[in-house]
């Protein structure tokens, strides 16, 4: 199935740009594009795109406030986030947002493409310069009291704790599974459940969640 992707960057030049990239790469179409926030939201009901490449820093209304605003519409799209700062201080705000992933702006046609194949695949995705950001936000978190039972991790059997804990590691479902010497078919049967059981929309927020409620803590 071809991917449908919405553009959103006040930038012209930037929205033509990864128009041309990603409609030259095999199963993936651009439908739209969006200067703002506000637009984004728009576009985002009226095409019902598998994927919105989001902007963070924008006129009217910023990607932070857009992507927590799709999210809470429970759309389908996933919102990839690209920025030209790996130290931007929304990343931590917008993956609790719901966004799926990060991308830098400086990042290869290819690594574009691949990174909007993973994220419409329900993975999660992080630039490694973004990731250690996010470790650094994350750490902070090792200061404050750790909750002794958070809500709805008693739901979850050990083995789902056990994924839980390895996808906020930034495993696959292929690693865990080698990992864990299981299939990778009853990998994703997990962390659907995890998903489910805990109210999280995709992997991202699923990693989120384990630090904030310090089943895992940053090395």
């Amino acid at each position: 199935m071809t991917i449908r992707v919405l553009i959103v960057d006040d930038q012209m030049m930037v929205r033509e740009g990864f128009s041309v990239l990603l409609n030259a790469m095999e199963g993936i179409e651009v439908v739209g594009e969006a200067v703002d926030g506000r637009e984004a939201i728009a576009q985002v009901a009226a095409l019902r795109p598998d994927v919105v490449l989001m902007d963070i820093r924008m006129p009217h209304m910023n990607g932070l406030e857009a992507t927590r605003e799709i999210v809470a519409a429970d759309t389908d799209a996933k919102v990839l986030v690209l920025t030209t700062f790996d130290l931007d201080e929304y990343v931590y705000q917008a993956l609790r947002a719901g966004a799926s992933g990060f991308l830098l702006k400086d990042a290869s046609a290819r690594q574009l493409a691949d990174g909007v194949r993973v994220v419409a695949a329900g993975e999660a995705l992080l630039a490694p310069s973004v990731t250690k950001r996010l470790i650094a936000e994350f750490s902070k978190l090792a200061e404050t009291p750790r909750v002794a039972d958070p809500a709805g991790v008693g739901e979850l059997t050990d083995r789902e704790k056990e994924v839980l804990v390895l996808i906020a590691q930034g495993l696959s479902n292929g690693e865990i599974a080698g990992r864990l010497i299981v299939a990778e078919s009853t990998i994703k049967t997990h962390v659907s459940r995890i998903l489910v059981k805990l109210g999280l929309r995709d992997r991202t927020q699923a990693a989120v969640f384990a630090y904030e409620t310090r089943l895992v803590t940053p090395s």
